[in-house]
């Protein structure tokens, strides 16, 4: 067994190899504390089969026995991968997919195990690290090492690995992964905070990840395992430049039309007239020639960028598409706004609910609730494509994470609003940037709503190409700029700061100088598309939607909490099906009443405060005769509450027997004559006929 230790900023990590899952290609166990993680690589030998790709799958999952927990359901065991396994398995792929050899076709899987899991470290980072190690031990193929940690700024102070509660008070949050020269990606997210203190969060991790990069490099250099031989993609004889000499001219002419629908067409006509033509002469290299014209096309876009400062749809590098806003555009939604840029479109869609909508996460720490979501949904029309829908997908998923923690920093603060909100992100067009799309429209949806926001939030994604030292940073970049660029960069913010980032670069040595111009580039572009959103709506609506449910919010005494509920449940119940409101009672006592009408709302506010209500003495009530004695008869006056009328108080004069006044099951109006320290009441209907007596005198 080969053991590494570290220390970084006073935490110390292990990494171990050859003790668990020896039949895998390269197997690391990642240490912190007392969270475990077992991550393992395999790579199949070469199939012959050329699927067109690379087939690349990552695997992260959280084992409940780590916390020494069961889980819940009905089978007793973990099911499909939650919503942080998905969005952690995407940190541990990013980073790590362009570092293969471009034509690796080999099928490839990472899968990283968290078997223990302590309270205050988080197994996600530690996979990504663990991920890096176990693909630098083995055989396959890769170009790295990389290493991956979380950063965070509490107090000004910036924490490499923070616990889980550092994290609660942190203003940044990010994950940084990359290797000892560069980055490779950076995601996470801030409370508004300047583009200089997200580049010094970036570098202190980039800190962190040369030593770790060294330690792996230790580690691979102990095990000393060959990588396997990968063999260069070669063409047939001549083929390169039959295709070039063809299909240049086309793809030239088709790359400088602007519109992306006939640029496609115009560039399968080009590929179809080449196939045609070398048909004859190269049989069944389909695949080959459209490679070759595809590289031709990659290679010509990033050049008229770089020489001409000319982007595919005729812009300038630092311009944002054409936008339109509007607002309120779906009738009984609580909010809606559709932003268009370009050709791609959110409809975004808010929807206003109450605590019995939150969102139940069963995860292994423990249970808990989320009472604000974003759900980002990417149909297939909105590319015009024809796909067949399987569930939501992880790119969906990630999509609408980064949406969602844009969004979240300028929401009302806990417990000043009592509404639950799903934002609802419907992407009807694509080309480039839906998820940034994604914030702006849920951003105006939310103040179409009436939810009391501090401030707009826009997003715009950013691209770069560079060839040696010629560099171009693009700001709104189209689809087909994201796939031939070397940079996806994401900038969700305010007029104030950065809210949220995500960052994947394709290639070596992007230095801080270019983040930093495309930090400043993303700044103007997030100001001028907030300019854009203003027109359509500029602050929350004073009132929120008519549609969405009426919160009331009140306080009972926490030992009442019981009365209101009932035995299973039954009284509360009672008053749901009567009133047709929804109640959520809170641990501190806290009531809040749900419903359209205030009517409604009003009735079951009535019948809960005569559930707690106190008895107040000298005060008349309507009761009810529970069990006659002969000295008296026992009445309910309050729910569960009961008292005594003394046979002496039943009526004014002389009583002989209680029977001639009151039975079992009457009501009769009493009046609370007397509260004993010990709790018990005494009431008298005697002291009710006189004072109606005196009612009666007066009026006459």
């Amino acid at each position: 067994m080969i053991q590494k230790t570290i220390e970084i900023d006073g935490k110390t990590i292990t990494l171990e190899t050859g003790k668990l899952a020896k039949q895998a290609h390269g197997a690391v166990v990642v240490k912190l504390n007392e969270t475990v993680v077992l991550v393992t690589a395999v790579s199949s030998e070469d199939s012959g089969y050329d699927p067109g790709f690379f087939p690349l799958s990552v695997d992260y999952r959280e084992k409940f026995y780590a916390t020494g927990r069961i889980p819940g359901g009905f089978f007793k065991r973990e099911g499909r991968p939650t919503e942080k396994e998905i969005l952690s398995a995407r940190l541990i792929d990013r980073p790590i997919r362009p570092l293969f050899p471009p034509h690796y076709r080999n099928e490839t899987q990472i899968m990283a195990m968290v078997l223990s899991m302590d309270k205050e470290n988080d197994a996600d980072v530690l996979a990504g690290l663990g991920a890096s190690a176990a693909l630098s031990i083995s055989d396959i193929p890769f170009y790295g090492p990389t290493a991956t940690v979380r950063v965070a700024r509490v107090d000004g102070k910036y924490i490499i690995y923070p616990s889980m509660e550092e994290m609660e008070k942190a203003d940044i949050e990010l994950v940084v992964a990359g290797s000892a020269s560069s980055i490779m990606m950076v995601e996470g997210e801030s409370q508004e905070v300047s583009e200089k203190d997200l580049l010094e969060a970036i570098n202190t991790a980039h800190e962190a990840i040369k030593k770790l990069v060294a330690v792996i490099e230790e580690m691979k250099g102990e095990v000393n395992e060959p990588m396997r031989d990968v063999e260069e993609k070669t063409y047939a004889e001549g083929l390169h430049d039959k295709v070039t000499e063809l299909g240049h001219a086309g793809v030239m002419e088709a790359i400088r039309i602007k519109e992306k629908k006939a640029r496609r067409k115009a560039l399968k006509e080009v590929a179809a007239k080449v196939i045609e033509a070398l048909e004859e002469e190269y049989p069944e290299m389909e695949g080959d020639i459209k490679e070759i014209l595809h590289d031709i096309e990659k290679d010509e876009v990033r050049k008229m960028i770089l020489e001409e400062g000319l982007r595919l749809d005729g812009r300038k590098t630092d311009e944002i598409r054409p936008i339109s806003c509007e607002v309120d555009v779906l009738p009984r939604a609580h909010g809606s706004a559709l932003f268009t840029r370009g050709q791609t479109q959110s409809l975004g869609i808010v929807t206003l609910g109450t605590a019995s909508d939150e969102q139940i996460v069963d995860a292994i720490e423990g249970e808990s609730k989320k009472d604000y979501m974003l759900h980002y949904n990417f149909p297939p029309f909105s590319t015009g494509e024809a796909k067949p829908i399987r569930g939501v997908s992880r790119r969906e998923v990630g999509h609408g994470n980064l949406a969602e923690r844009a969004l979240k920093p300028v929401l009302p603060k806990e417990g000043t609003f009592p509404y639950t909100i799903r934002i609802v992100s419907e992407i009807l067009e694509s080309n480039g940037s839906s998820s940034m799309a994604t914030v702006c429209s849920g951003s105006m949806a939310l103040m179409d709503a009436g939810v009391p926001v501090r401030d707009a939030v826009a997003g715009i994604a950013m691209g770069l190409i560079k060839e040696g030292d010629k560099v171009a940073i693009l700001s709104d970049i189209l689809g087909d700029e994201d796939h031939l660029g070397d940079m996806d960069f994401k900038v969700a913010g305010t007029r104030n700061g950065i809210n949220a980032v995500q960052m994947d670069i394709k290639i070596d040595g992007i230095s801080s100088e270019i983040m930093e111009k495309a930090l400043e580039q993303a700044r103007v572009g997030r100001l001028h598309i907030m300019e854009q959103m203003a027109k359509a709506i500029e602050q929350p609506r004073e009132d929120i939607s008519p549609h969405a449910p009426k919160i009331y919010e009140f306080k009972i005494k926490v030992d009442k909490i019981g009365m209101v509920i009932g035995p299973g449940g039954k009284t509360i119940r009672h008053i749901i099906e009567e009133t047709g409101v929804t109640i959520d009672i809170d641990e501190d006592g806290t009531v809040r009443i749900a419903a359209t009408e205030s009517e409604s709302a009003n009735r079951a506010r009535g019948m809960i405060d005569k559930l707690v209500e106190e008895p107040e003495l000298g005060k008349a009530y309507k009761g009810k005769v529970k069990r006659v004695k002969d000295f008296g008869a026992f009445v309910e006056f309050l729910p569960g509450k009961e008292g005594m009328v003394h046979i002496s108080e039943l009526d004014i004069a002389r009583t002989n027997k209680v029977t001639d006044i009151c039975n079992e099951g009457d009501t009769i109006d009493v009046v609370v004559k007397n509260i004993a320290p010990d709790g018990k009441i005494a009431l008298s209907r005697r002291m009710f006929l006189q004072k109606e007596q005196k009612k009666h005198e007066k009026a006459h």
